[in-house]
């Protein structure tokens, strides 16, 4: 399978793909670090957060990766730390959840950012309007609280009117975040960008280049990151419209297809 180079790079650099840059990986594990988002990234969306199917393989491949890099590989996604932990069991991976608003280093030093009563407040508020959004769910992340509308795509101007007004109610300190058929309010002061700075901060990923994969709107903060530290980011997408990041694998299949061959060094990359 052939993947197409980002139009964005240099045509002097267009016979390099996703897969010979994440080839690197293992090349030159000492170089690299790579960030991964979960959703639609490692794993294929599905219909309600709590519905999707985690590979049986897939834990193991990416400890199996994990160790060819010295540790230098994290999860930055938009699911809370205790719950990304459950999808990986019996491994637990520097992770950044919730877009970065809280965060676990390789050392396991966990780091929140707190909110307050009026946020949980908000997030009453909410869960109470939302009854009257037939489909739409309403996820409390913590420190974050997400409306999802993927099972009821009649109710997008209705979630996409209300969002803001919550917004408004939580203050300067929160941002809306908008993905795939989701609006979500976090902490304004994280972002997965945010978060792969952090982690290049810290053993063992500092001093390597960032490898940062996604496949959402959500995800390009960490790509523009990784891309301004002379690192590399790649988009898990169908087209190559609207996005920031130098190059496109069509689907999590085929990037778990990868991480596999990775984690295997008997195996050619190429999915």
């Amino acid at each position: 399978m052939s993947y197409q180079e980002h139009p964005k790079e240099d045509e002097q650099a267009s016979a390099r793909s996703a897969e010979e840059v994440l080839s690197r990986l293992t090349l030159q594990p000492r170089n690299w670090a790579l960030f991964l988002d979960i959703d639609g990234t490692l794993i294929d969306l599905a219909e309600t957060p709590d519905s999707i199917v985690v590979p049986l393989d897939l834990p193991e491949n990416l400890h199996g990766l994990s160790l060819k890099l010295g540790g230098a590989l994290a999860l930055v996604t938009g699911r809370a730390l205790a719950y990304a932990d459950r999808l990986f069991a019996p491994y637990e991976f520097p992770l950044a959840g919730l877009h970065g608003s809280e965060r676990r280093s390789a050392s396991g030093a966990v780091s929140r950012v707190e909110t307050g009563k009026a946020f949980e407040d908000l997030k009453t508020a909410l869960a109470e309007e939302a009854r009257a959004w037939p489909g739409v769910l309403i996820e409390d992340k913590g420190s974050a609280v997400a409306a999802h509308y993927r099972q009821a795509p009649a109710q997008r101007e209705t979630v996409e009117a209300a969002m803001p007004r919550y917004l408004d109610m939580a203050g300067a300190d929160f941002t809306l975040q908008r993905g795939k058929m989701v609006a979500e309010i976090r902490p304004a002061r994280a972002s997965k960008g945010h978060a792969l700075k952090a982690f290049l901060d810290e053993a063992p990923f500092k001093g390597r280049r960032p490898i940062a994969i996604g496949d959402d709107v959500t995800d390009e903060a960490m790509f523009r990151v990784a891309n301004e530290l002379g690192g590399h980011s790649i988009r898990i997408a169908e087209t190559e419209a609207g996005t920031d990041a130098k190059f496109i694998l069509p689907s999590a299949h085929a990037l778990r297809t990868i991480i596999a061959a990775l984690a295997d060094s008997g195996k050619s990359v190429s999915a």
